[in-house]
């Protein structure tokens, strides 16, 4: 597999829940608004310390987008996705942008993200975009 370089972020960090890797820092979120099979989801300018999956069709809750999952450099859990591209004119701010679902990253100050039980486990996307 070779050596693994990961980068070590200063600041606010959010990290995966399972191995600690450093992913995304929280002066880049841009929204919070995002929901996903798990409840809340943070969309993010720029995110590290990820492998982008293979892209495909999804249809959200905005309509119709080209994603791909993200998965963590540490362990291989899938952290979120990436927006690939967006059929719908008014969803294209989010072409090149990550979603990292908080279920699976923890804080700036290390807790995780509670579930609730009445979270609805289908579709994925921003509720106001």
């Amino acid at each position: 597999m070779g050596r693994l370089f990961l980068i070590t972020l200063e600041g606010n960090v959010y990290s995966c829940k399972h191995c600690q890797t450093h992913l995304a820092l929280a002066e880049d979120i841009i929204s919070k608004s995002f929901h996903c099979r798990y409840g809340k989801a943070y969309l993010f300018n720029n995110v590290v310390n990820v492998n982008v999956g293979d892209k495909e069709e999804r249809m959200m809750m905005t309509g119709m987008h080209t994603v791909a999952d993200i998965f963590c450099v540490g362990c291989g859990s899938i952290v979120g996705w990436k927006y690939e591209a967006a059929y719908d004119k008014s969803q294209r701010y989010k072409e090149g942008k990550f979603i990292l679902e908080r279920f699976k990253v923890l804080d700036p100050n290390g807790s995780h993200y509670v579930v609730s039980p009445e979270v609805q486990l289908i579709g994925s996307d921003a509720d106001d975009a």
